[in-house]
């Protein structure tokens, strides 16, 4: 058994995935005004994306139960102690991997958060999960949050906020990534230029697609 098979944990992520999977941002009054072309011009911009994630602050936004098992599987395996996290959102993703720090015997998480309603719903779940003592949850926007006060190393980075911003986030924590760190990436496929970065052999990365549209990486120097 494991912290993210058993009570709290378990039945809490349940819940969680079942309220997600009832709000989808597609049925969204507040994107209705939008084309879907828009839609996309404002997943990739590096400047008008807070627009966008504004109008979404209301739902959850989170990694599939596929993607959430991965993240647990890959802290475990590498006995990770230290994490990163861009995008907290509801802090479905931070149960995962709060609890494979958990199994792991402890750490450190540090997770990166800019819409307050968000953060107040995540620190309820983490509480409720039993996992909060091992998150630090910074508010503000993540090039600011995550660009000081970082472990010396670094196990696993998750990057699920504005998807514009991974080139920008990753650059911000890979000078602390250990050889054998893993990236994780989701929706990567929304940002072009960061694909292009951790697939070229020259950066350092062996990186792969996972599921439908996520990228895993590793970092091999």
């Amino acid at each position: 058994m494991t912290t993210l098979t058993t009570t709290p944990l378990a039945q809490l992520l349940d819940r969680l995935f079942e309220d997600a999977e009832a709000a989808s941002p597609a049925a969204s009054p507040a994107l209705a005004e939008f084309s879907s072309e828009e839609r996309v011009r404002l997943m990739r911009s590096k400047t008008d994306y807070v627009e966008l994630y504004g109008l979404l602050k209301d739902l959850p936004l989170p990694v599939s139960r596929e993607t959430g098992t991965l993240l647990y599987m890959l802290a475990r395996s590498s006995g990770a102690r230290s994490i990163v996290e861009f995008g907290t959102s509801f802090g479905i993703s931070t149960l995962h991997l709060a609890a494979a720090l958990r199994d792991n015997g402890g750490g450190r998480l540090i997770t990166s958060e800019f819409e307050p309603s968000k953060i107040a719903r995540a620190r309820e779940n983490l509480a409720a999960g039993g996992v909060d003592d091992l998150v630090e949850l910074r508010e503000g926007d993540a090039l600011q949050t995550l660009a000081a006060d970082l472990p010396e190393t670094v196990d696993l980075v998750l990057l699920d906020g504005a998807k514009a911003l991974y080139p920008e986030i990753l650059a911000r924590v890979e000078s602390r990534l250990r050889p054998g760190a893993f990236v994780v990436a989701d929706n990567a496929d929304e940002s072009p230029e960061y694909l292009a970065y951790v697939r070229a052999p020259e950066n350092g990365y062996l990186s792969i697609p996972f599921d439908e549209d996520v990228e895993l990486s590793m970092r091999v120097r």
